[in-house]
């Protein structure tokens, strides 16, 4: 018996290290192996249909744009426009939009992204592009994030050159469907392996000294999506080829350690912005101000899934059945929040209801945009309390230079890190810490802007910005780059009267084809 015991006991000492042997074992997924009738360079969307029948029907799902979650969905409503219901406008948008981007393409027109099968149609019809005259006033560098041309185009236009072209340039160069967004932006098309096609990505790896073939199959899988669904910024031509895209983040992917990058990497000369980059000044505080992108990328990288090993594919691109066949990855890219089931969450949460699932991400949601709704507010009056106080006429204090500058810093910040959360697009859920931790700092910042103001002026311009915000500055509903040929309509609200009224023009473009005489 006391034998038997003692081994009864050896065996399970020796199952009880199988069991911690396989649970701190990652194993490393293994993809199926294509060989296809593609070459390397097809970027033709319609080329895969053949060879991958089933993905490509989900890959089309793409093309519904009705569907919305709480926060969000496929409608391309006006993203500043919380007046009108679907699908102009919607309850949960941020109305200050064209006021904080006044002076930048961004405040003509900013609309919630649609499904990727959309991503030419709509900035070919943005009214962030010019479409009004033969410079676009954007970069070429927009295609990058819009298509799996971007490669043809560099090996045309003597690659970096390509970057600072005008944009209108490849209007007519890319059809609507087969060039946007698809299967070559992630797959060689000769064996489906997971590629980079970014060059901005791939030259951020090279200074790391990785190699995307060498790297795990999960950052693999995280990367392709960070090709795109990252911050960025258009070179300053000091630093290397003009207008050419990169990835500000060798000091870090927090915002603190992306906005410090930037106060080294530009070619700005204002007073106290000397050396910083900037995308543009805002016409109505004079402040040097930087637009956040979508860092989906940073932001998931170290919240709780990021952390955990659970990649974008895993929720974005959840399994699914067709025909009766072997499960696959469906390339319907949407949020797990459309699947009434949440199966996608439930891969994991096994032990939890959809609706539990859907009210925990509701509730982190439902804080982040409060807090949202209210940075923004404080980024605006930042900005009105420097108009105020520049344009302040009494005496002021010795040191007035040196707080305007100050001021005009934290008004920069404070909205950088208030865009930071406003653009990626999770509402917070992909790391409720750093969107709550990274919107308090922006409140906090803004508020700074606001007393360095008012201190330049020995506050004389406090009751200038006592009260509501909204009632002191209303949120600008309607600008356009129709709208700025309008001499009454620059006379509309006090904040446009800071932009030049444009000569009157008529359109040039729709979509990729030219509807007017050269």
């Amino acid at each position: 018996m006391h034998k038997m015991m003692i081994t009864l006991i050896f065996v399970l000492i020796l199952a009880g290290f199988s069991l911690f042997a396989g649970c701190s074992d990652v194993t490393e997924p293994t993809p199926p192996i294509y060989k296809t009738q593609l070459g390397e360079e097809e970027i033709r969307n319609s080329a895969f249909k053949t060879e991958f029948p089933l993905h490509y029907e989900t890959y089309l799902r793409n093309n519904e744009s009705e569907i919305m979650t709480e926060y969000g969905g496929s409608i391309p409503y006006n993203k500043h426009d919380n007046v009108h219901p679907l699908p102009e406008g919607y309850k949960y948008a941020q109305p200050y939009l064209k006021n904080l981007w006044l002076g930048y393409p961004f405040s003509y027109e900013y609309r919630a992204a649609r499904g990727h099968t959309y991503a030419m149609k709509d900035i070919l019809n943005i009214d962030r592009i010019n479409r009004y005259d033969e410079k676009a006033g954007l970069p070429a560098t927009c295609m990058n994030c819009k298509t799996a041309k971007m490669n043809v185009f560099l090996k045309e236009n003597g690659g970096d050159d390509f970057w600072a072209k005008n944009f209108n340039e490849f209007r007519e160069k890319v059809t609507l469907d087969d060039d946007t967004i698809g299967c070559a932006n992630c797959h060689d098309p000769r064996n489906m392996e997971l590629r980079l096609y970014s060059v901005p990505l791939k030259d951020y790896l090279a200074t790391q000294g990785k190699d995307f073939k060498n790297l795990p199959r999960n950052e693999q899988r995280a990367l392709v999506c960070g090709q795109c669904h990252v911050e960025y910024y258009f070179q300053d031509k000091s630093f290397g080829p003009a207008k050419k895209p990169v990835f500000p983040w060798t000091e870090g992917l927090d915002p603190e350690q992306i906005y410090t990058y930037y106060k080294t990497h530009g070619d700005n000369t204002a007073k106290g912005f000397e050396g910083n980059f900037a995308d543009w000044t805002h016409p109505v505080s004079k402040t040097p101000m930087l637009k956040a992108q979508h860092p989906e990328y940073e932001m998931w990288s170290n919240g709780v899934h990021g952390a955990a090993g659970v990649t974008c594919a895993d929720c974005h691109m959840s399994y699914v059945r067709l025909d009766g066949k072997k499960k696959i990855s469906s390339h319907h890219w949407t949020s797990p929040l459309k699947d009434p089931d949440l199966k996608a969450c439930r891969q994991c949460h096994t032990d939890k209801t959809p609706a539990f699932l859907k009210e925990r991400v509701l509730f982190t949601q439902h804080k982040v945009w409060n807090q949202l709704l209210t940075a923004q507010d404080i980024s605006v009056k930042a900005h009105e309390a420097i108009r105020l106080a520049a344009e302040y006429a009494g005496e002021k204090p010795a040191d007035y230079e040196d707080k305007m500058i100050e001021a005009r810093q934290w008004c920069r910040k404070g909205q950088f890190f208030w865009d930071y959360v406003s653009a990626e697009n999770s509402v917070g859920f992909h790391n409720p810490a750093k969107a709550i931790d990274t919107l308090a700092l922006s409140q906090q910042y803004s508020q700074k802007a606001v007393d360095a103001a008012m201190r330049a002026t020995s506050f004389a311009i406090a009751a200038g910005i006592d009260g509501d915000i909204k009632t002191i500055v209303p949120p600008i509903l309607h600008h356009s780059r129709e709208l700025q040929m309008d001499p009454d309509h620059m006379k509309s609200h006090q904040w446009l009267q800071y932009l030049p009224v444009t000569p009157k023009a008529e359109k040039i473009w729709e979509g990729n084809k030219r509807i007017a005489q050269q």
